[in-house]
């Protein structure tokens, strides 16, 4: 029986290690880049549409793909936004 139970708990403690591992995959992704301010990103966009034209959106892609690189999941996420408002200002016509 004891065994039985320490099997368990082996299993308790690595699916509490799976979903600590996906919780901070979360925040550092999704949650943590939502705290930038809606006006850095704007002046990013608008500094990439400035600079790089057409071009700004795969800017930002590459921007985005050496973060990933280099595992800094602030600066991914940071970078999906600017991408996001890239394509929301494209489909809205206000960049081409």
């Amino acid at each position: 029986m004891g065994q039985v139970l320490i099997d368990h708990l082996a299993v308790v403690i690595v699916i509490a290690m799976i979903a600590a591992v996906a919780f901070w995959h979360v925040w550092a992704f999704y949650l943590k880049p939502l705290a930038i301010p809606e006006a850095e990103i704007d002046a990013i966009v608008d500094e990439l549409i400035a600079r790089h034209g057409p071009d700004a959106e795969d800017w930002a892609r590459s921007y985005e793909e050496e973060a990933w690189y280099r595992s800094d999941t602030l600066q991914q996420g940071r970078w999906r936004r600017v991408r996001r408002e890239l394509w929301r200002r494209h489909k809205a016509g206000e960049w081409e």
